[in-house]
């Protein structure tokens, strides 16, 4: 991976870092002994690394959740999945590279898997549209929902877009329809669904592929009907404001988990998984093996009954 790109409440952090680096060639050049102001610049750097990442605001999140370094979809199904072969076409108009999905096996369980795939640079963002899925992505999701449905196999997607692809193509293809349609059909698959939010939850583009027995989101990423920026374009009459917004719409996996709306954290490594992809992969491999394995403990009947009753169940209020 290229040189670290790090967030702007990193800085210190990146200063230290720096700092500690040469010291550490002075060290090795000269005879005097630094050892002492070694020690204590690495014990700032553990104190500064701690005040900033136990303390991110909802805001920070969103850059985490975004940053071009953060592992994506593939990124994870090459590190926890022993073997994967993708599947293309939806069977009606066309493939969607913003969508890859097929079958693969982790943690030893076989399974049909899909979700969002972004892009590193401007030529992998084209070919991924940005990770905003068309109408025919969507119904290719289906279509592997249906397999999986098929052969009993537990379906698994991982969700990483800013949204559906709003586009006049889309719309023409009924974008609408094939999110909808996909709701509805998800809530009647007759094996385990797990869903993980790896970095941005935004609106039905994230709805379309979240339907799931238990939904897991990343420490570092957001699941929202509409982005921070949208949400303040609207509220706020400008997206000077989306921190703000972020902050009230309790985006993120703490505030989601503490309203009932995701059945599970996963955590990163201090900074992001970015910082640490190996320690993020075996977290999430863990815990999708783990929700499967309870899932598959279920009958077919209470899987169902189960799904039907967390949905009906959303909502939380206070009254005053």
């Amino acid at each position: 991976m290229s040189e670290y790109q790090p967030l702007d409440f990193e800085k210190p952090i990146i200063e230290l870092e720096a700092q500690i680096k040469k010291l550490q060639e002075e060290l090795g050049a000269q005879s005097i002994d630094l050892s002492p102001e070694l020690d204590a610049m690495t014990k700032k750097l553990q104190s500064t690394k701690d005040e900033i990442y136990t303390k991110l605001s909802a805001w920070d999140r969103v850059k985490i959740a975004r940053h071009v370094q953060r592992p994506f979809m593939l990124d994870y199904i090459n590190e926890i999945a022993d073997d994967f072969t993708e599947l293309h076409g939806d069977r009606m108009f066309g493939d969607d590279n913003a969508m890859p999905g097929g079958f693969a096996t982790i943690g030893g369980i076989k399974c049909v898997v899909i979700g969002h795939q972004k892009g590193r640079d401007t030529k992998e963002n084209l070919l991924r549209n940005f990770g905003s899925a068309h109408p025919e992505g969507y119904r290719k999701a289906l279509r592997l929902m249906q397999l999986a449905d098929k052969f009993n196999l537990p379906f698994v997607s991982f969700i990483d877009t800013p949204g559906a692809f709003p586009g006049i193509g889309a719309e023409e293809r009924n974008i609408s329809e094939a999110i909808a349609r996909n709701l509805r059909d998800m809530m009647g698959l007759k094996v385990p669904v797990v869903a993980v939010v790896l970095g941005e939850g935004g609106s039905g583009g994230a709805l379309g592929i979240g339907i799931a027995d238990r939904l897991l989101m990343m420490e570092n990423s957001y699941y929202s009907v509409i982005s921070p920026e949208g949400c303040a374009a609207i509220l706020y009459k400008h997206r000077k404001h989306a921190e703000k917004a972020a902050s009230a719409m309790k985006m993120s996996a703490p505030d989601l988990q503490g309203l009932g709306v995701i059945d599970g954290v996963v955590k990163e490594p201090a900074g992001g998984a970015h910082r640490e992809p190996e320690v993020a992969y075996e977290n999430l491999k863990d815990a999708i093996v783990a929700q499967i394995n309870e899932l598959k403990q279920l009958s077919t009947e209470d899987l169902m009954n189960q799904r039907y009753e967390k949905y009906r169940n959303f909502g939380v209020w206070s009254e005053a």
